[in-house]
């Protein structure tokens, strides 16, 4: 701003000056004398009264609102370069933290998954280890229980074949017959035993 204000003063007296030489012919007209160099002084004077009054109005009437209006412009520039540098701080900040936070959200969804791989293979070891213990369980008690009823046949199966052999035999000692008359007695007899035991 101090350099239009100086630049203005400089151009000012510059200015003047000329006006103070006042129009100089370069070449004599007609057989006048003068010159170059001649110099009318009342023409100078009357130029410079007039070139003062209007430096005096425009310095009155010009140059104040027109360097309030360039100081009040060059406010409001400042005032905007200020804010967009604010804002531009701000917007740093805020994409920074921004950043920040996506980079905290993405760590804690890798945890989680990691965290929901790991429960998964424990549950699957765990269901898994159930799965076999229950298994062997049902294996055990199978086998028991087929166990269990393979020897209460074989104690029936014992019962009732000395069952059937005494009284097969009794039957043999109260009839005396050769054998194919014992052999179709303990036939019969067997034949008869399952049927009562059918029934």
């Amino acid at each position: 701003m101090r350099f239009f204000i100086h630049t203005g003063r400089t151009s000012v007296a510059l200015v003047s000056l000329a006006l103070a030489v006042g129009p100089v012919p370069l070449f004599a007209a007609g057989g006048e004398g003068g010159g170059l160099f001649d110099v009318n002084p009342g023409l100078s004077l009357w130029a410079t009264v007039v070139f003062l009054a209007l430096l005096g109005i425009l310095w009155k009437f010009a140059w104040g609102p027109l360097l309030e209006q360039v100081d009040a412009r060059e406010g409001r520039i400042q005032g905007a370069l200020d804010e967009s540098a604010a804002a531009r701080d701000e917007a740093q900040k805020l994409l920074a933290e921004h950043k920040a936070q996506l980079a905290d959200a993405r760590r804690q969804a890798n945890e989680l998954v990691a965290e929901g791989k790991a429960a998964g293979q424990r549950l699957r070891a765990e269901i898994e280890e159930k799965a076999r213990a229950e298994a062997q369980a049902i294996l055990d008690t199978a086998r028991a229980e087929i166990s269990r009823e393979r020897d209460q046949a074989i104690a029936e199966l014992r019962k009732e074949s000395v069952d059937l052999a005494l009284a097969a035999a009794g039957k043999l000692l109260d009839e005396k017959i050769d054998a194919a008359q014992d052999r179709a007695l303990v036939t019969s007899y067997i034949d008869s035993v399952a049927k009562g035991a059918e029934a």
